[in-house]
């Protein structure tokens, strides 16, 4: 298993949710995190007491690449190394079959596959050369199978999948292993309102943190291309 000692992980959408439970199991592991946020400053009351040298906030807009290549150069300037990439900010809006709802599914795309597909391109040369550089894509169980006629955030997240294959091709030959990760409700606010599970009987965000601290840590030798994680019997997964 490969040490978390001077390696640096990026993590996008870390005030709140998922992207918070990763960053605090990843600093509590020993990694140096670069965390990136919409609003950095909702940042600071989250990582109150992390030692300075071992953390970066930055301005991370799912729709503004600009934020993203200063995010990555800052990040460069700061650690003059990168490990690792949690594309994890993404966003829900019902859509469905026969909705004519272009406005929605264009953000929907826009947050949750064009925005990862922009880390992963100005990330992929830092992460090459380290010889052993890990990208997650925090995809969905609805990246995996499609449950009635709300389609466009499976369509999303289908392609966050897509996405972590190619990337995995792309980057294999210089160490860089990519995993879609793809669980079911998770515990957040952006499932809150969910009505067909109760809220406690989802997974965990902290459980979510511990499978990312494997991913990161598993070799060259033992990566992962799919991890599907379920809270329920889902009966296709």
């Amino acid at each position: 298993m490969l040490a978390p000692d001077d390696r640096v992980i990026m993590i996008s959408g870390a005030n709140r949710g998922i992207g918070l439970a990763v960053a605090r199991a990843l600093y509590d592991a020993g990694y140096s995190l670069s965390l990136g946020a919409r609003n950095p400053a909702s940042l600071a009351e989250v990582t109150s007491g992390w030692m300075p040298e071992r953390l970066l906030t930055g301005h991370y807009d799912a729709e503004d690449q600009e934020t993203h290549r200063q995010w990555v150069a800052a990040t460069i300037a700061r650690f003059d190394r990168l490990d690792g990439l949690v594309n994890n900010a993404g966003i829900m809006e019902d859509v469905s079959v026969e909705d004519e709802n272009d406005e929605a599914l264009d953000r929907m795309w826009a947050v949750n596959v064009k925005a990862p597909l922009s880390m992963t391109r100005t990330a992929l040369p830092h992460l090459r050369r380290c010889g052993a550089g890990r990208i997650i894509n925090v995809s969905s169980l609805a990246g995996k199978a499609v449950y009635g006629s709300g389609i466009g955030y499976s369509m999303t997240k289908f392609a966050a999948v897509a996405l972590s294959h190619a990337t995995r091709h792309a980057g294999w030959d210089d160490g860089v292993r990519c995993t879609a990760l793809c669980p079911g409700y998770v515990s957040t606010d952006m499932t809150a309102a969910v009505e067909t599970m109760a809220y406690d009987e989802m997974i965990a965000p902290g459980d979510i943190a511990e499978v990312v601290l494997t991913l990161l840590a598993l070799s060259n030798k033992a990566s992962i291309a799919e991890l599907v994680i379920n809270c329920r019997n889902d009966v296709m997964m």
